[in-house]
Protein backbone atom coordinates (compact mmCIF):
# COMPACT_ATOMS: atom_id res chain seq x y z
CA UNK A 1 0.00 0.00 0.00
CA UNK A 2 1.43 3.65 -0.63
CA UNK A 3 0.85 6.52 1.60
CA UNK A 4 1.34 10.10 1.24
CA UNK A 5 3.45 12.11 3.51
CA UNK A 6 0.82 13.07 5.79
CA UNK A 7 -0.12 9.50 6.42
CA UNK A 8 3.43 7.99 6.11
CA UNK A 9 4.28 10.63 9.01
CA UNK A 10 1.16 9.37 11.15
CA UNK A 11 2.33 5.79 10.69
CA UNK A 12 5.79 6.36 12.06
CA UNK A 13 4.44 8.75 14.51
CA UNK A 14 6.58 11.78 13.22
CA UNK A 15 5.65 15.21 12.05
CA UNK A 16 5.37 16.19 8.05
CA UNK A 17 8.22 18.52 8.72
CA UNK A 18 10.63 15.60 9.85
CA UNK A 19 10.28 14.25 6.66
CA UNK A 20 10.47 16.35 4.92
CA UNK A 21 13.68 17.67 6.63
CA UNK A 22 14.90 14.23 6.35
CA UNK A 23 14.10 13.78 2.83
CA UNK A 24 16.20 17.18 2.39
CA UNK A 25 19.49 15.69 4.04
CA UNK A 26 19.06 12.32 2.29
CA UNK A 27 17.98 10.33 5.75
CA UNK A 28 14.93 8.66 6.48
CA UNK A 29 12.63 5.97 4.69
CA UNK A 30 12.86 5.42 1.20
CA UNK A 31 10.16 6.95 -0.84
CA UNK A 32 9.11 7.53 -4.37
CA UNK A 33 8.94 11.26 -6.24
CA UNK A 34 6.11 11.21 -8.88
CA UNK A 35 6.26 14.93 -10.29
CA UNK A 36 5.65 17.08 -7.06
CA UNK A 37 4.20 14.03 -5.00
CA UNK A 38 5.67 12.42 -2.54
CA UNK A 39 4.79 8.53 -2.21
CA UNK A 40 6.03 6.26 0.62
CA UNK A 41 5.57 2.21 0.25
CA UNK A 42 4.21 1.16 3.30
CA UNK A 43 7.05 -1.80 2.77
CA UNK A 44 9.50 1.03 2.72
CA UNK A 45 8.35 1.82 6.45
CA UNK A 46 8.30 -1.27 7.65
CA UNK A 47 11.94 -1.72 6.66
CA UNK A 48 13.10 1.69 7.92
CA UNK A 49 11.29 0.82 11.12
CA UNK A 50 13.35 -2.53 11.64
CA UNK A 51 16.68 -0.91 10.65
CA UNK A 52 16.24 1.66 13.92
CA UNK A 53 15.38 -1.22 15.91
CA UNK A 54 17.79 -1.39 19.16
CA UNK A 55 17.69 -4.43 21.30
CA UNK A 56 19.45 -3.72 24.57
CA UNK A 57 22.64 -6.03 25.40
CA UNK A 58 21.46 -8.69 28.11
CA UNK A 59 23.47 -8.83 31.04
CA UNK A 60 23.81 -12.79 32.07
CA UNK A 61 23.31 -13.79 35.60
Amino acid sequence: MNLNEHHAANRLGLSVQTLRNWRHLCKGPAYIRLGRRIIYREEDLQIFEDSNRIEPNRMAS
